[in-house]
């Protein structure tokens, strides 16, 4: 699947839900899934991005934004979870109500047999270290289920993913 005006559309209506929620900060390591969501974050003066070297710089970015007022969040592939268990475990110690973003592999329609075992181990790793997951699996439970990790992580003062599956995003070829 490639991206349609209709991929765009999402990232557009994504971008604008979390800057209403008064996210500004937006940490992430490149990848095709937040693109167009950067994109949006780029071309905005409310907002700014910042490229990371690993994910994990990420979940310091965000809690540094929580300890002076501001809401962040990591935008990353699923892979990179992977490299987050220890930070989560300062970010689950310190209480940072931290917000990511996860658009994923190794799930629905996926081609690459080594993208599988870490698809298939990222929400088992976010339970085990206190983090919520909010699946998006298509456009129509985008707004709601934004809405649900943006009050979990507001509010609510946890740390929760919305992880955009590859039945959402399309899956990318071998």
């Amino acid at each position: 699947m490639t991206q349609s005006s209709a991929d765009e559309d999402w990232s557009a209506t994504l971008f604008r839900q979390m800057l209403d929620a008064g996210v500004t900060q937006f940490a992430y390591v490149p990848d095709a899934g937040n693109k167009r969501l950067i994109e949006h974050v780029d071309a905005s003066n409310e907002t700014r991005s910042t490229l990371l070297t690993t994910e994990e710089e990420g979940l310091a970015v965000c809690a540094g934004a929580d300890l002076v007022g501001k809401r962040a969040v990591l935008c990353m592939q699923s892979s990179g979870v992977g490299n987050c268990p220890n930070y989560l475990s300062f970010v689950n110690g310190g209480r940072f109500p931290l917000l990511m973003v996860v658009s994923m592999r190794g799930d629905h329609g996926e081609e690459n047999p080594w993208q599988y075992p870490m698809g298939q181990a990222v929400e088992p790793i976010l339970h085990a270290m206190g983090v919520l997951t909010f699946r998006v699996d298509d456009r129509a439970e985008l707004e709601k289920t934004t809405a649900a990790a943006l009050a979990a992580t507001g509010k609510g003062g946890q740390s929760a993913a919305l992880i955009l599956t590859q039945k959402f995003l399309g899956a990318k070829a071998f």
